[in-house]
């Protein structure tokens, strides 16, 4: 994950709704993105949720504190590999208690597991913006905006990842679905699209910093595409100059320049004497008594003249 979306994550980490009905539709996007169930002692329930990000593992036990009376442990893994982070291991011991929970959450209904159809805790749009920062939370990242644009979100279940799509669609946002290997991969490709989810999701800062980025990217790109076209128009007229003088040394050495009509010779010479001058210098050089059009037509003029004697050098040229 790159460091921008580490940005991103721990100030959304800061961020909490006003009301409970907000934290509930965080907490319950955060569980179906990180957390797993079990069955401990009396079949009581128990979740675990996991996470490599401390400021994330430290929201979801405030979220799962208030209102709700669970007992929790914190287990940290200490990273073994080089650069490797440490893991977090949030763990909600199994109580009567939990029951309540999930049902809260929606992942229980009627003693049934509720696969990710939510609709039930998103009927405000607080609560739908506050589902989309958990699941960005518990499973999204996104590109820092100096390369490529892209968000996604990464979960399993398809009909939560069917849920977060309808959301972000709800949201005005051009969201796309795949599938990667064992999971379900819903993103954003547009920067415009990139800054209104992080808008939605209430991450102002980062938001600022993304937008700052890709405005000097715009910049950049712009001024690129203009100083190739620049270079592109530059070449043209470098490759016509030395076309046109190749042509008219060629009607010279065939039948000479005073064979062609006054206007042409004037044309001719002038273009020897500048071979890389463009049609504007041209203009000057003769005092714009001829203007851009009228020695293009001219120099065009030379050019079939010079065709001509290409293909027959024996026969005198009509002028």
């Amino acid at each position: 994950m790159s460091s921008y979306s580490t940005d991103v994550k721990n100030e959304l980490a800061r961020v909490t709704g006003e009301n409970q009905c907000c934290h509930v539709a965080e907490l319950a996007s955060l569980i179906r993105m990180g957390g797993t169930m079990l069955i401990g002692g009396n079949k009581n329930l128990g979740i675990n949720f996991t996470t490599e990000n401390a400021a994330i593992a430290r929201k979801v036990l405030t979220l799962m504190k208030s209102g709700f009376q669970v007992k929790t442990e914190v287990v940290v893994s200490r990273g073994r590999r080089l650069k490797k982070n440490n893991s977090y291991l949030v763990k909600v011991v199994p109580s009567p208690a939990v029951a309540e929970l999930l049902n809260v959450l929606g992942i229980i209904r009627d003693d049934n597991l509720n696969a990710g159809r939510d609709s039930g805790i998103l009927r405000k749009n607080c609560c739908r913006r506050s589902y989309l920062r958990g699941a960005f939370l518990g499973g999204g990242s996104v590109n820092k905006p100096e390369g490529e644009y892209h968000l996604e979100l990464v979960t399993g279940n398809y009909d939560f990842a069917k849920m977060l799509v309808s959301i972000m669609k709800n949201f005005d946002l051009p969201v796309r679905q795949t599938d990667r290997k064992n999971d379900i991969v819903v993103y954003l490709k547009d920067g415009d699209a990139i800054t209104s989810f992080l808008r939605i999701i209430g991450a102002d800062i980062a938001l600022l910093a993304f937008e700052n980025v890709r405005v000097v990217k715009d910049m950049r790109n712009q001024v690129n595409r203009l100083v190739n076209c620049e270079t592109a128009n530059l070449q043209k007229t470098v490759n016509a100059a030395f076309r046109q003088v190749e042509r008219i040394k060629l009607i010279d050495r065939t039948i000479g320049l005073a064979k062609l009509p006054p206007h042409l010779q004037e044309i001719a010479r002038l273009r020897l004497e500048h071979p890389e001058a463009a049609l504007q210098e041209l203009v000057d050089a003769l005092g714009g008594q001829v203007g851009k059009s009228g020695i293009n037509h001219r120099l065009r003029k030379l050019e079939q003249i010079a065709l001509e004697l290409s293909g027959e050098e024996r026969h005198e040229p009509q002028v």
